[in-house]
């Protein structure tokens, strides 16, 4: 196996990428990298490197409550110096890459293909001199500068991490500086400027339904996106987008789109137009389109990149559904701030954003420019229920947990798992409790063997922290109902388990954790 990749995302967009081999922590990686991130301690008892990780699977060292708070790690907050990467990760840093002195890289790159797409819509390719020395999230941007120019501009990727040719498309503005210098100036072969990556907005590890919403040249991060996708052949999860434009003739990569349709398993998608004089055969705003489709009740992830109306009129859409969206991620981009006496506004677009902004209303994230205008970036985790919070924090932790065992487990500890299964089994009938509370005792009995067996103080901490077992008690009651297949998930990923089998352990530890859910959610309908 590869050693992991973790991209360090700064507060102001810049996005710098190491490689962290075996026994290295982040912090030790960074610095061999020549990359500054904050650290005091190294001990895992100042908390100087807490950050926090977007995704991806670690090892936490020992730190004590002082670095650290047990909430915190359960939200996913990490200490750099005591976490060792198991896979790919993506990580924020609570500073700058000035302060880490890891400043965006600019690169040199040359025009391969200049095509004006409609009369709104230019598309641009560039071949970089140095490719290998770009890595990038699908989604991110760079700021682009042509050759001589006092202005850049910063836009997203249209291509996918893997492409040789980097590709972005740019909106058409009267009077822009860039597409004044595309439509006019450029031509193949120009050298031009590129400084990244940047952002904050990008896709994540596809654990349900994915929903896909672009507004005009928002498009070109989803483009990203999608090829990403479209790389992973064990993908399962449907894929849909909802292409919002204005003018029939704001519909650009039509081609491009339909080729989706061959390379990722279950995708699909269609445009809306919202100009009334314009023909189409979906009329109107994208909100009036999303049906179940693209919600799954609340079991979907949703990106989303486009101008502030429509980023705000969906927000307010998702906002008011009963059941909102597990994520929402979301990049709104607006002009910049007037500028100085004689010179033009610049056309919409993004630049970089330095301050950090979280939340308690179900860990939310914006992250936002310092002036007027730019690039709005945010994440919204809307826990439906506290109930389904604590389980789908179990699930994740859970499917942790199993990373790091999966090869350290002996014929004892598959019969022990098999017997507290056993003991579990006894308090069910069909699908009906006979005694809700000693079940309760049972399923605790059956989940913690696993933290208790890894002796990682922090994993244990993360799962007696929370809340289960009290929503378990709260909420479960003698003769009520159990969803089908929770005693015969806790036999089979033990089987799973002895197969070293991890796929077949995340498929039902997924399945477990829905029907957890659904028997919770029942009860608590019973008892209205």
């Amino acid at each position: 196996m590869a050693d992991p990749q973790v991209a360090l995302t700064f507060e102001d967009g810049v996005t710098r990428f190491i490689t962290v081999e075996e026994d290295q922590t982040i912090t030790d990686a960074a610095y061999k990298a020549r990359i500054n991130i904050p650290f005091d301690c190294r001990d895992g008892a100042c908390g100087t490197c807490k950050a926090f990780c977007e995704s991806g699977e670690y090892e936490e060292g020992e730190y004590i409550d002082d670095a650290m708070t047990e909430e915190e790690a359960d939200q996913g907050y990490i200490l750099a110096c005591q976490t060792y990467p198991i896979e790919d990760m993506v990580v924020q840093i609570a500073t700058t890459s000035a302060a880490a002195k890891a400043g965006a890289a600019t690169l040199i790159g040359h025009i391969t293909e200049l095509d004006r797409l409609s009369e709104s819509t230019v598309r641009f390719a560039v071949q970089l001199e140095e490719r290998d020395q770009l890595n990038y999230l699908p989604g991110q941007y760079m700021n682009i500068a042509p050759p001589n120019a006092d202005f850049h501009r910063s836009y997203s990727f249209s291509s996918g991490p893997s492409d040789d040719i980097v590709t972005f498309l740019v909106k058409y503005t009267k009077d822009g500086n860039m597409t004044r210098y595309l439509t006019e100036e450029a031509k193949v072969g120009d050298r031009l400027n590129l400084t990244g990556p940047m952002g904050s907005f990008f896709l994540r590890e596809p654990q349900a339904p994915v929903t896909l919403l672009a507004g005009g040249t928002g498009l070109a991060p989803i483009l990203a996106i999608l090829e990403k996708l479209a790389e992973n052949p064990d993908l399962d999860q449907p894929v849909r987008l909802i292409y919002g434009a204005t003018f029939n003739h704001d519909i650009v990569e039509v081609e491009r789109l339909n080729a989706f349709k061959d390379k990722i398993k279950d995708f699909d998608w269609f445009s809306v137009v919202s100009a009334p004089d314009e023909e189409h055969e979906r009329k109107g705003y994208v909100t009036q389109f999303i049906t179940d489709e693209h919600l799954h009740d609340g079991d979907a992830d949703i990106y989303l990149c486009g101008p502030p109306p429509m980023v705000e009129a969906v927000r307010t859409f998702l906002n008011d559904l009963d059941n909102p969206p597990a994520n929402f991620y979301y990049e709104k981009f607006t002009p910049n701030a007037a500028a100085a006496a004689g010179e033009k506004k610049p056309e919409p677009t993004a630049t970089k954003p330095t301050t950090t902004n979280v939340v308690e209303d179900g860990l939310s994230k914006t992250v936002t420019s310092d002036e007027a205008g730019g690039i709005e970036t945010g994440h919204i985790l809307t826990a439906k229920t506290n109930s389904e919070a604590q389980f789908n924090a179990l699930m994740a932790l859970e499917l942790g947990v199993v990373t790091l065992m999966i090869d350290k487990l002996d014929s004892e500890d598959y019969a022990e798992l098999r017997r507290r299964a056993e003991e579990c089994k006894k308090y069910i009938e069909g699908d009906k409790f006979l005694d809700a509370v000693a079940y309760t005792e049972a399923n605790h009995n059956y989940h913690d063997f696993l933290f208790d067996r890894s002796g990682n103080p922090a994993m244990q901490q993360a799962y007696h922290v929370l809340d289960v077992v009290e929503v378990m008690h709260n909420e479960l009651a003698d003769k009520g109902f159990v969803a089908p297949g929770v005693v015969q998930d806790h036999f089979d990923f033990v089987d799973a388990l002895e197969a070293h089998d991890f796929d077949a352990v995340r498929t039902i530890v997924e399945r477990h954790h829905r029907s957890a859910i659904k028997t919770v959610h029942t009860a608590i309908e019973e008892s209205n």
